[in-house]
């Protein structure tokens, strides 16, 4: 047998996240059978997995690295991977919860790995998980996580690295047992919160890592007669949110915290994880494009994931009813474009938006019992919103996608399909709009004062989200120069659609110089017409 690491090394943290991930293999299956709470949609073994599967990757990423090199990685890069890793790979609720274990207890190892600091990591990380939780409830992964870090502490100075480990696995596992008394739904239901036991086997891995010895844990018994979909769910698709939507997001402290109180507004299950510019969001609500919107509006969302949870009940196989889009365009090239898709448009004139009643308007002309609404610019949401509900008071179905650019707007056209249920198309529409960032060039009227300087009337200005970060010359340079800004972070896919008076000689200059610098992206150009902005561009 090998001889037990005094501290947690790079080496150990590798071993811990292999074994982690060995044993959330194996019992994937038998957690997700016990997952009750707070949805009872039988996956948080699997989310557990792909979480820890991602922090894994990350850490051979690390020493992937150093292989020509004669040592191994530092070991603070390898635990700071780790969490990274954790953070931007989190699936659910309780994967989301367990990126921000990993992060806490990160913070301290990446000072060292010794008993002392395993002790103190295991009380942080408890803390910022609890943190990261609107509403937090006895019972659940968070108590497990308390009852390990308290009985780590109680270990005391002097205790070894095997000591403290083992005794936040057996304090994990006495926490976990008591879970049913703790948590009505899972006393009904005869078993143990699938997260905590999630914590348990990461524990059990950790242990395994320092002392060589296999601690598994043994997953509570799932109930033999209880439909997942059962009465005990909290919530279900009758008495809860709808969705469940996830994404990472790039924003300052002060924006998230602003974003805490919206989304906690908007729904429950929420937890929000991460720091330094980079998080994770994780929130249930009834409306997923306002979910994503409250993002849009704190940062940057992306890797947006939204699932419905009654489409995974079977509402899913639901006749579909009539079904029609509204979409507001810039220019009439747009306004083709999209009723070639089979949208009903309504043009926006430069200087004169549509107002409320000519999109209720619009709705009706659709002749459509359900209608997604596509606003497509962020001063158009609340007359959209305003629409929308004076046409659900004529009996018709209105779904607000909150797309701010037409771009966005072309996006979930594209994945639009009258063929499914009408909750999946809206969540397949207002994903694809959330991936997708947006930008535009304007010629400054008179001399300002902008986020990226001082421009002077005829200057080419270049809006990323809305906000001046290029003043430039000519139409052009700034167009390359706001490609290069945008595509810095990735994408896939560049839209670029064509004011009346620009050339389609910039498409093509534009589509070459994006070929010759992101082999992997593709470009498609469109003719917009007349239209306020000489040029829109959307990545996704």
């Amino acid at each position: 047998m090998p001889q037990s690491p005094d501290v947690l090394d790079a080496v150990a943290v590798r071993a811990w996240c292999s074994l982690a991930l060995e044993a959330l293999g194996r019992q994937r299956a038998a957690i997700d059978a016990i997952n009750v709470y707070p949805v009872a949609d039988g996956d948080t073994g699997t989310n557990l997995y792909f979480t820890v599967e991602s922090a894994a990757a990350a850490v051979e990423a690390v020493f992937a690295a150093h292989e020509t090199g004669p040592t191994v990685p530092a070991h603070a890069d390898v635990v700071r991977a780790m969490a990274h890793g954790a953070l931007i790979g989190a699936r659910g609720n309780s994967g989301t919860i367990l990126a921000q274990l990993l992060r806490g207890m990160a913070a301290v190892l990446s000072e060292a790995g010794d008993a002392d600091h395993l002790r103190t990591a295991l009380a942080e990380a408890a803390t910022a998980a609890r943190l990261a939780v609107a509403r937090p409830v006895e019972g659940t992964v968070l108590t497990v996580a308390t009852a390990a870090a308290e009985a780590a502490v109680a270990t005391g100075p002097g205790s070894g690295l095997e000591e403290v480990a083992e005794a936040a696995y057996e304090g994990a596992r006495a926490a976990l047992a008591a879970t049913p008394g703790q948590l009505a739904v899972l006393g009904r239901a005869g078993v143990v919160d699938a997260g905590g036991q999630g914590l348990v086997t990461v524990l059990g891995a950790l242990l395994e890592a320092v002392g060589g010895r296999a601690r598994g844990g043994a997953v509570g018994p799932a109930p033999e007669a209880l439909p997942l979909t059962g009465d005990c769910a909290e919530p279900g698709p009758d008495g809860g949110p709808a969705f469940e939507v996830i994404y990472l997001l790039e924003a300052s402290d002060d924006a998230v915290a602003r974003l805490r109180n919206r989304l906690d507004a908007l729904g429950d299950s929420l937890v929000v994880v991460g720091g330094d510019g980079l998080w994770n969001v994780h929130v249930h609500v009834d409306d997923a494009g306002a979910a994503v919107e409250a993002g849009v509006e704190a940062g940057r969302p992306y890797r947006i994931r939204i699932t419905h949870f009654a489409a995974d009940r079977g509402s899913a196989h639901r006749e579909p009813a009539q079904r029609a889009v509204v979409a507001v365009v810039p220019g009439d090239g747009l306004s083709g474009l999209c009723a070639e898709a089979g949208a009903t448009t309504v043009l926006a004139r430069p200087g004169e938006p549509p107002a409320s009643g000519e999109l209720v308007d619009a709705i009706r002309r659709a002749h459509a019992r359900e209608v997604v609404l596509l606003p497509n610019d962020a001063q158009l949401r609340h007359t959209a919103a305003a629409a929308a509900e004076q046409a659900r008071t004529e009996g018709i179905r209105v779904a607000l996608v909150p797309t701010r650019a037409a771009v966005q707007g072309i996006a979930a056209l594209a994945v639009h399909e009258p063929g499914r249920s009408f909750d999946e198309d809206v969540v397949a529409m207002t994903s694809a709009a959330g991936a997708t960032r947006y930008a535009e060039l304007a010629v400054a009227e008179r001399q300002s004062w902008t986020m990226a300087g001082i421009c002077q009337a005829g200057d080419v200005l270049g809006l990323i989200d809305g906000d001046v970060v290029v003043i430039g010359e000519d139409v052009p340079g700034t167009a390359r120069t706001v490609l290069d800004r945008m595509l810095s972070a990735g994408g896939e896919l560049v839209t670029l659609v064509l004011g009346e008076d620009v050339p389609d000689l910039l498409g093509d200059e534009l589509s070459e110089h994006i070929r010759e610098g992101y082999l992997a992206v593709d470009t498609v150009v469109y003719r917009g017409g007349r239209q306020a902005a000489p040029l829109l561009i959307g990545v996704e």
